[in-house]
């Protein structure tokens, strides 16, 4: 099977960016739902994310026939935007055409919720971006990681937590719609990704 045609040759038209923590110390944590997709998508499209460019590792790959820049910012979590947004400069990509996947504690672990813009919602990675870029305008996937056990329960420990074995189970089985939205969003489809995961 070969994935030549997957390696793009013209300029970079979408920024797809997975949110998370680098190290390994933070593998398969809540917080890092955004790299566990960005991974996926990249290893469906049969390419490696591991070019250091723009604070992150990147690699190129077509996706509905658009040239993609696929991003993990390296600058942890809450430093997110300084990777997104040094890659938008150097492509002069708007956020319209920046996708963003991020983990969200209000949603349950397995669900996915694709939004042409708006708020951060209390994740810090996307606060950053918004606040460094200006703007909310990205469309985003957001992926649920379930909500704190119990009131208490510090959120920074929880988003730092390991899934549990069926978590991890729940968040591999979205993993190909994850993929779909970012397809069709990539497309100009954003309202069917909505009607067809929201």
């Amino acid at each position: 099977m070969s994935f030549k045609k997957s390696t793009p040759t013209g300029p970079i038209e979408y920024i797809i960016a997975g949110l998370g923590n680098p190290g390994r110390q933070y593998e398969n944590t809540r917080h890092n739902a955004g790299f566990i997709s960005l991974d996926y998508i990249a290893d469906e499209l049969g390419v490696k994310v591991n070019k250091i460019k723009f604070k992150s590792t990147t690699a190129t790959a077509q996706i509905a026939n658009k040239n993609c820049l696929l991003l993990k910012p390296s600058t942890f979590m809450n430093l997110s935007g300084q990777a997104v947004t040094e890659a938008m400069r150097f492509y002069k990509i708007p956020p319209e055409r920046t996708v963003i996947l991020f983990d969200d504690i209000s949603l349950d672990v397995g669900k996915m919720r694709v939004r042409r813009k708006g708020s951060d919602g209390g994740q810090k990675g996307m606060q950053n971006i918004i606040y460094l870029s200006g703007s909310q305008d990205f469309p985003r996937v957001k992926i649920g990681i379930g909500k704190k056990p119990h009131e208490d329960y510090d959120l920074k420990d929880w988003v730092l937590s390991r899934f549990t074995e069926n978590d991890a189970k729940a968040i591999k089985e979205i993993l190909p719609n994850i993929k779909d939205a970012v397809e069709l969003i990539v497309k100009g489809e954003i309202d069917e990704a909505m009607n067809r995961y929201n």
